[in-house]
């Protein structure tokens, strides 16, 4: 019993250490997660179309770097905190981080359509592309 009980905190242990990156503010404007190798805009480019967002990104000069892009679902979503509510995010590498939605990259089976992260909860929905939703920049990965 005290081996299976052992075993088990020390699962714990590996498992809560591993499920969430550290996120590295490279003080520039940018922080870079160190599990996925990704590089984040650390402040909200504003709420905009999706159009409008993908645009945004992809011509975004910041730190020096000029291949910005939008981040796709997946993406988007690991950077979700879910032991935090409103908003759902490491508030310490992302200080001006708000509780709405955040587009992703990543077209809905409807083309008119795009999911997003909700980061109220960290939910992943999908919104009419028209509609304004805030911006988060990434480089790297893919």
């Amino acid at each position: 019993m005290k081996k299976f009980f052992l075993i088990s905190i020390l699962s714990l242990f590996i498992l809560c250490s591993t499920a969430y990156a550290e996120l590295v503010d490279n003080g520039d404007g940018t922080v870079t997660d160190t599990e996925t190798g990704l590089m984040w805009q650390k402040d909200e480019a504003g709420a905009m179309s999706w159009q409008n967002a993908l645009t945004h990104c992809e011509t975004m000069d910041l730190a020096g770097y000029d291949d910005w892009r939008l981040p796709n679902r997946n993406e988007l979503q690991s950077i979700v905190d879910y032991t935090r509510s409103n908003p759902a995010i490491n508030r310490t590498a992302f200080p001006g981080a708000m509780s709405s939605g955040y587009w992703s990259s990543t077209t809905y089976a409807n083309t008119g359509y795009v999911w997003y992260v909700g980061f109220g909860a960290g939910g992943v929905l999908y919104n009419y592309r028209l509609n304004s939703l805030d911006v988060r920049a990434v480089r790297g990965g893919q």
